[in-house]
């Protein structure tokens, strides 16, 4: 089951890019994985997802990239309505405090990963926002129950309000 949210990964060094998609293939069989190189690359792939009628449920960023950087093309996020509610991560080891703080204030990160990160860490934070993004924006969540946080998932459907931001 692929569901029409992706996820976005934008990381100029192939082996960086590579390493990244691979520690989150098992949410490919439900979300569709598409990588870009640099903001402008990434730009018109949002572009390209949303003509389709595609969601962008996260954003794995790097912070330098050749022209615009990370944080700018993620607070360009923010700012645009189809992608505000996207959920963004910066993954770097170059940004500064100034860069970072940018982030957090005006692109509404929702977490910060410096290199070199471990897996676990990065399947976790994918699994959370993820389920922060589908709570939010899907109606049958069911399917969701197998890849994503099952107890959250359980208790939206239960309660049948949603559980983001706690």
């Amino acid at each position: 089951m692929k569901s029409e949210i992706y996820i976005l990964v934008i990381e100029d060094e192939p082996e960086v890019l590579d390493s990244i998609v691979r520690d989150i293939t098992e949410f490919e069989e439900y979300f569709n994985v598409e990588m870009a190189d640099t903001a402008e690359e990434a730009e018109a792939l949002i572009e390209e997802i949303l003509a389709e009628d595609g969601k962008i449920g996260l954003v794995l960023c790097d912070h330098v990239l050749p022209g615009k950087n990370g944080v700018e093309l993620l607070v360009e996020m923010q700012e645009e309505e189809k992608t505000k509610s996207t959920r963004k991560v910066l993954i770097t080891g170059q940004a500064g405090l100034d860069e970072t703080v940018k982030a957090v204030n005006e692109a509404d990160l929702k977490h910060y990963i410096a290199k070199p990160w471990q897996k676990e860490e990065l399947v976790d934070i994918t699994r959370n926002l993820l389920t922060d993004y589908v709570i939010e924006h899907v109606k049958d969540l069911l399917p969701y129950m197998k890849i994503l946080d099952s107890e959250r998932i359980a208790e939206s459907l239960r309660t049948g309000r949603k559980m983001t931001d706690q």
